[in-house]
């Protein structure tokens, strides 16, 4: 199934939508994993550093009572050294320890019984060593003995066995916690990873598809634009004919209506000269007794003259319009000249020539011309100008001064836009393209013509390779667009293929 844009767009944008979220609870996830990891991290580390005071002040105090044992045996003073070395930091290990423990008020009851115990062992052991210096080592034997200063000791090796245990245990859970949360982090980031992954490649997918599509479409156009080019080019030049064709039987038929014409006007001017002599004979005679007398001289006197009359402006109507279509199928037959134009000083010379009836009516006139350099044909758009020009003047409306804007300028394509804007009394929606055909007109009839003006400037427009339409609203006004190439060679050049 080909994809659409639509559907492209949506696509793209749900797989940017599910990586995002992925990317989102990887990150999310990884930040409460690395936070649980420092927890547990904390911990054991806590529990070494707690671990590492219970057995140096295990050991200090290991070291005290081998030394007093020693020198009681010995009365060797270099076995004090040990003693003499270890009991002054056996306190700050206390402290330490009990610094550690403070944040666990479980401990604290163990933790003073450790504390008696090892101030009994450690006033026993200076008692008795001091007595071992006197030379009283039978009373320190004795003393020693009595097992009060072992049962201290057992009492703290067992508390220190106890609390080694739980902090290795502590340890263990710590460090299985700790490699519980590293894996599961290393899944997050393997399965978010994968999921990224199979975005990416859908995203790749669906983008490569529709690159694909969209070469295959531009293919497609390219072909077709290459045969509908030779089949414009056929189809123009068949048109050219067409309208070649068109307008010499144009120009045919009313050379061949013309001649009846002026028959037609030379017989009626023969049968006016006539009339107005019977008229004048019908008016001096005097009058009789007679109907038929009376209706000859009626018919002398009024009917003739007037049908006469009604004869004479049909012949001008007819006369006027056979011209027109004179006018446009020689327009259409004459060879068109193009020359490297100014605009601007086009339609400056086209708004001097209108310039006296526009300040006749107050008006006043404008120009906004961004593009004024193009090759065309000058008659042409001189004749265009011109009649869009007397059309704004013609149908000004009565109740406001004149106001007229020509602009211009580029267009995509390589293409020029005019628009000739006026306040004028403006055209019916309904009439907007009817005004372009031939004899036909839009509003009031107040004002003499014929109805072939602006069919005759779409005629010339688009022998010059262009288009011209119009936006207008009753009451307020109309601008004509007229669309034309910047140069008419190329156009020319398409219809000579």
């Amino acid at each position: 199934m080909p994809i659409t844009s639509k559907s492209f767009v949506r696509t793209t944008a749900l797989m940017l939508l599910v990586g995002l979220l992925a990317l989102l609870g990887i990150v999310g996830t990884n930040v409460w994993l690395v936070e649980r990891s420092q927890g547990y991290f904390d911990e054991v580390t806590e529990a070494r550093a707690l671990r590492r005071s219970v057995i140096d002040l295990r050991a200090m105090l290991q070291d005290i009572e081998t030394s007093q044992r020693g020198y009681i045996i010995t009365l060797e003073p270099a076995y004090l050294e040990p003693y003499e070395n270890a009991l002054p930091r056996v306190a700050g290990g206390l402290e330490r320890l009990k610094a550690q423990l403070a944040p666990y008020p479980a401990a604290n009851e163990a933790l003073a019984e450790l504390e008696q115990n090892i101030g009994f062992k450690l006033r026993e052991m200076s008692e008795t060593i001091e007595l071992a210096r006197q030379g009283r080592v039978e009373e320190a034997v004795a003393q020693v003995r009595t097992d009060r200063g072992k049962a201290a000791m057992d009492g703290a090796r067992a508390f220190f066995e106890t609390f080694l245990s739980d902090i290795d245990d502590q340890l263990t859970i710590g460090v299985n916690n700790q490699r519980g949360t590293t894996n599961a982090l290393r899944w997050v980031s393997i399965g978010g990873g994968a999921i990224i992954l199979i975005v990416v490649l859908g995203a790749i997918w669906t983008v490569l598809r529709y690159t694909q599509e969209l070469n295959q479409a531009r293919r497609e156009v390219e072909d077709a634009n290459s045969g509908l080019e030779e089949r414009v080019r056929e189809r123009t030049s068949d048109l050219g004919k067409a309208n070649e064709e068109i307008q010499r039987f144009a120009y045919i038929v009313t050379h061949d209506l013309r001649a009846p014409l002026v028959n037609i006007m030379g017989f009626t001017s023969e049968m006016e000269t006539s009339v107005d002599t019977l008229r004048t004979y019908m008016e001096g005679k005097p009058a009789e007794d007679n109907p038929a007398f009376d209706e000859a001289r009626i018919a002398a006197t009024e009917d003739l003259p007037e049908a006469i009359t009604f004869i004479r402006a049909a012949t001008r109507k007819m006369d006027g319009l056979i011209n027109a279509i004179l006018k446009i199928s020689r327009e259409g037959r004459r060879q068109l000249k193009p020359d490297a134009l100014d605009l601007e000083e086009l339609v400056n010379n086209s708004l001097a020539a209108v310039h006296h009836q526009i300040a006749d009516k107050s008006g006043e006139t404008s120009t906004d011309l961004r593009a004024s350099k193009l090759v065309s044909d000058k008659l042409s758009l001189e004749q265009i100008l011109g009649n869009l020009l007397d059309n704004a003047i013609k149908y000004q409306q009565p109740d406001r001064p004149l106001k007229l804007t020509v602009r211009s300028r580029h267009l995509p394509g390589n293409r020029v836009l005019v628009d000739v804007q006026d306040n004028g009394r403006g055209i019916a929606e309904t009439d907007h393209e009817r005004v372009f055909e031939l004899f036909r007109r839009s509003g009031a009839q107040s004002q003499p013509g014929e109805g072939i003006g602006l069919a005759h400037v779409r005629t010339m427009v688009r022998s010059l390779g262009g288009d011209i339409t119009l936006t207008s609203q009753l009451g307020e006004g109309t601008t004509f667009h007229i669309n034309l190439p910047r140069d008419v060679r190329s156009y020319l050049g398409k219809i000579d293929r």
